[in-house]
């Protein structure tokens, strides 16, 4: 696998023939556009096939894969462009098999609102070892908020995802909230009967784990929150389900402010199964213009993380977005819009955009005018950016990537995490 930087006067045909290999193949690897359209500085993934097949009259996907003895969805991961729908024209080409093997094997996991399209979730569940419904939140009496979880769970169920329980200190306004944080943690019968509308839905609907996500937890329920998991593993642990719990990126342990205090790493990667580094939005909506997850930052919560929980037990938070700022920049007043990784490089390609990258950030980086005069800028996610984020799990000896989110599209991402890894099913 290579990664291809477009430069000035190259197309997708002159780009395709220096690499030996099939336009199309490349075109929907990376989704590019049916017109072919390209910044200079965007990123293309290359691969060459080893295998191919031609669907003959009367084929299906599931006698192809059975006929080279290939699972449907590793079939799925080879050919982003069939979206993990079942279709097939006659005289199609299959990828059944790529030249470049895998670096390795991981886990991952794709957190999923439930207005997502199902052809996106289709799209990327093949690439998901869990799927992540987001989310069960807490309602003023400390009881589950509802969610509408259903396709989700059919699409994971046909597609091979194991589904994995969120809980929240989410309200009904989507916030996270500390009041009903404390309310759960300090009440134990309160705290025992959610655990038991917890079970109740895990066993009514199939889920297949627990995953948690307190935040901005005042420092007096550091302890209690560490109990909390604590009584959750110890109800899930005998059932075979493992309990995973999203930590705020600390890069050390007394880190103040109230998002970090009440996270003991220790303590909690002792409780829990699993445990998901929250490594992004150092850019986000109000800060200045700024990579979301720069590599520095990214590496130092590893390492820190690394003191305290053993490898073997971390996801890394992999963002799956960008921003882009109007400018000039104000504090307290600019906000930025989030945008897809695919969304960045199409306003690239419609302004003319030059993609730049930081070496240091290992993002990249462009800034363009809108039609009505305003000047933006935009950072993202491209093969680059993501590469190195994804080596620096087998370089840490990770257990695996947690994707936040599979909201938006970007063909280019689950290609270049196919190249990498093999994905690993639920166990």
């Amino acid at each position: 696998m290579e990664i291809h930087v477009v430069r000035a006067g190259e197309t997708l045909y002159t780009i395709a023939r220096s690499y030996s290999v099939d336009e199309t193949i490349l075109r929907e690897a990376n989704g590019v556009p049916p017109g072919g359209a390209l910044a200079v500085g965007q990123t293309l993934v290359i691969q060459h096939p080893q295998t191919l097949h031609i669907v003959q009259p009367g084929q299906n996907l599931f006698g192809i894969a059975r006929l080279y003895n290939l699972t449907l969805r590793q079939l799925y991961r080879n050919n982003y462009f069939l979206h993990g729908l079942p279709g097939l024209r006659e005289g199609q080409v299959l990828v059944i098999a790529w030249a470049d093997s895998p670096e390795g094997e991981i886990d991952t996991n794709g957190y999923a609102y439930p207005f997502i399209s199902r052809r996106e979730l289709s799209s990327t569940l093949p690439y998901m070892s869990y799927l992540t419904p987001f989310t069960y939140g807490i309602d003023a009496q400390g009881s589950l908020l509802p969610l509408e979880d259903g396709m989700l769970l059919e699409e994971a169920g046909r597609l091979g995802a194991a589904p994995m329980m969120h809980l929240s200190s989410l309200t009904e306004d989507d916030n996270f909230s500390s009041e009903r944080a404390v309310w759960v943690l300090t009440r134990p019968e309160l705290q025992a009967a959610l655990i038991e509308q917890i079970l109740s839905t895990i066993r009514a609907k199939g889920y297949r784990g627990l995953d948690v996500d307190f935040e901005y937890i005042p420092p007096a329920q550091r302890e209690d929150y560490t109990a909390f998991i604590q009584a959750l593993r110890d109800r899930l642990a005998p059932l075979g389900l493992p309990v995973v719990v999203a930590l705020a990126p600390k890069t050390y342990a007394a880190q103040p402010g109230l998002l970090y205090e009440a996270h003991d790493y220790a303590a909690l990667g002792a409780a829990a199964d699993y445990l998901l580094l929250m490594t992004y939005e150092w850019g986000y909506a109000y800060s200045e213009p700024m990579a979301v997850a720069p590599i520095p930052n990214v590496r130092k919560v590893v390492e820190y993380a690394l003191t305290e929980i053993p490898a073997r037990k971390l996801y890394l938070g992999i963002p799956n977005y960008g921003y882009d700022w109007p400018l000039p920049y104000e504090k307290g007043k600019t906000r930025a819009r989030s945008i897809s990784n695919q969304e960045a490089v199409e306003l690239a390609v419609a302004h003319r955009a030059e993609i730049q990258y930081d070496e240091t950030a290992q993002s990249p980086y462009f800034q363009y005018t809108a039609p009505d005069g305003a000047a933006h800028e935009v950072w993202f996610e491209d093969a680059r950016s993501m590469a190195v984020k994804l080596r620096l799990i087998k370089e840490y000896g990770l257990y695996g990537a947690g994707y936040w989110n599979l909201m938006r599209p970007y063909p280019q991402g689950w290609t270049l995490l196919n190249a990498i890894y093999d994905i690993r099913r639920e166990r």
